[in-house]
């Protein structure tokens, strides 16, 4: 849900309740999106570190695959 600020600070609690409820509200501050209203659950998702790049790198489908290349081959495909 949608929030304007002064209606935020006003009903807290409520915007609180729906943050755990229903999940993040977005604030708005003369019609300008600003900010976000997220539980602790979703918040230390967010946070939660998900590796490093190498270990994505790792997990990739494409990580048993040689990467083949073929000199003077870059870009587009000539037709």
């Amino acid at each position: 849900m949608e929030w304007q600020l002064q209606e935020a600070k006003n009903k807290f609690s409520e915007v609180v309740d729906r943050a755990l409820e229903i999940g993040p509200q977005e604030i708005t501050r003369h019609g300008v999106k600003t900010a976000v209203l997220l539980s602790l659950k979703d918040y230390r998702k967010l946070k939660a570190r998900k590796g490093t790049l190498a270990d994505f790198f790792r997990a990739s489908p494409l990580a048993d695959k040689s990467a083949e290349s073929s000199p003077g081959r870059i870009g587009r495909s000539e037709t």
